[in-house]
C-alpha cells in the first residue's frame, strides 16, 4: 500500500491523503479544510472501492460557480496517483 497526498486547487479543501492498495483500492481518504461532514461520508463511501471507477464518478463534479470541486479534485488526485503507482512499478 502506498500513501498519496495532492495538494487541492480552487477548493475549499486545501489537501486531500489517501493509501492505494496494490490491487488499485482506496483506503483512508482524508481531506484537510472544506465541508466536513460532505467529505467525511465521502471518505466512508470510498472506503476499500476501486480507484479508477471513483475517478471515473467523481471527474467533472463542480461546486457551484467554480470549475471544479472537491470531489473533483480527488478525481484528479487518483489520477496522479494510480499514474505515478504504475509508473513506478514499471521501472
Amino acid at each position: 500500500m502506498e500513501h498519496f497526498i495532492y495538494h487541492t486547487t480552487n477548493t475549499c479543501c486545501k489537501c486531500i491523503e489517501f493509501d492505494l492498495s496494490e490491487d488499485h483500492k482506496l483506503h483512508n481518504v482524508s481531506f484537510t479544510s472544506g465541508c466536513p461532514g460532505n467529505l467525511k461520508a465521502i471518505s466512508i463511501l470510498i472506503e476499500g472501492k476501486d480507484a479508477k471507477e471513483i475517478e471515473r464518478l467523481l471527474k467533472g463534479n463542480k461546486c457551484g460557480e467554480r470549475p471544479t470541486s472537491c470531489s473533483d479534485q480527488l478525481s484528479h488526485a487518483i489520477r496522479k496517483a494510480t499514474k505515478k503507482w504504475i509508473k513506478k512499478r514499471i521501472i
